[in-house]
């Protein structure tokens, strides 16, 4: 399970990398799901959580950006 502290301060690094910031936004906000996923719901990237540690590569990101929420693999699978 991941601490809601480390929670809040995650964000999708593509978002935070790509987007132009002004002032107030929060790009890249993560929702947990299903304890073992973290999913932008804006860009629609979806990051795994493997062995309680998130996996933050873009890459990562994006190989699960076409995967329904419901269809996300329980545990996300090893590499």
């Amino acid at each position: 399970m991941i601490n809601q502290d480390l929670l809040e301060i995650l964000r999708c690094p593509y978002c935070v990398s790509h987007q132009t910031r002004q002032p107030g936004d929060d790009p890249g906000r993560l929702t947990l799901y299903k304890d073992c996923w973290l999913v932008d719901e804006i860009c629609g990237r979806k990051y795994p959580i493997r062995d309680d540690i998130p996996v933050m590569l873009i890459e990562e990101g994006e190989k699960w950006m076409k995967t329904a929420m419901d269809a996300l693999p329980v545990p996300p699978p090893a590499e």
